[in-house]
């Protein structure tokens, strides 16, 4: 996979896109910018940090076996490492949080802090001021945000950005769309596939529960520590954002909107 750093046009590839039946587009290539966790063999575990309230202890850990059921990596929930209210990145590991962040217009964000073109760190949001709505508390949306912003921090993109296009069929958790209120969505083949082309080579050293540093990100939530935009979504909202850490370091932060 990408070793040398990436381009910022890169940061989410959306290299030759491909019909299937019914007209639904799938991507060919949705990682995120080549980012990855280094490690230096396969299967490896991920940890991410419980902070949610219990209204997401189901989906949580159904988020977690998903992404487990792939053939280079395993997540398991352990106890959370930081604060729900500023959600402070662990290096070596994703803390996942959820509290009522208010009505700022976003369901989830995703974050992962790189160093080169290793993730060294990741944080999840999921924003309970929605989620206690009726609109947005069905196991429809809140596994689909869950199980998407999880897989951002393992490297992966969107398969598809617009929500007027029909859903990919099967779903998956990595695509724009409104689920069905009972639904409980998954990745798909596709993501599974993708993560092991991303993790298809070794590293030289591992990013996965060492200290790399002490960065201290802050509250790695805010929408001013969020940076600059570089990818809108197909409603001109942003979607991506960067921000320039020094030293080589950036933070990324993929926002999942409300509809």
């Amino acid at each position: 996979m990408i070793i040398s750093k990436p381009s910022i046009k890169a940061i989410v590839i959306l290299a030759s896109a491909l019909f299937v039946a019914g007209g639904t587009f799938v991507y060919a290539n949705h990682s995120w910018g080549g980012y990855h966790w280094a490690r230096k063999s396969n299967p490896f575990t991920l940890k991410l940090g419980y902070n949610v309230s219990t209204a997401w202890d189901g989906y949580l850990a159904e988020a977690s076996s998903d992404w487990s059921k792939s053939s280079v990596l395993n997540t398991t929930v352990v106890a959370g490492g930081t604060d729900a209210k500023r959600c402070r990145a662990t290096t070596g590991r994703v803390e996942v949080c959820s509290r009522s962040y208010g009505f700022n217009g976003w369901l989830g964000v995703a974050s992962i802090r790189v160093s080169g073109s290793h993730i060294i760190q990741g944080t999840v949001k999921v924003n309970d001021s929605y989620f206690d709505t009726p609109t947005y508390n069905t196991t429809g949306w809140r596994s689909l945000v869950m199980c998407q912003e999880i897989g951002h921090t393992l490297g992966l993109g969107h398969q598809d950005e617009n929500f007027n296009n029909p859903p990919i069929t099967p779903h998956t958790c990595m695509d724009y769309f409104v689920p069905d209120t009972n639904e409980v969505v998954h990745p798909n083949q596709h993501d599974y596939d993708q993560l092991v082309t991303i993790y298809s080579h070794l590293d030289s050293t591992t990013t996965v529960g060492l200290i790399v540093d002490k960065p201290g990100n802050g509250k790695n939530g805010d929408t001013a520590e969020w940076g600059k935009s570089i990818k809108e979504d197909a409603k001109g909202r942003t979607s991506l954002y960067e921000r320039d850490l020094g030293n080589g370091q950036k933070l990324f932060t993929f926002v999942f909107w409300a509809d």
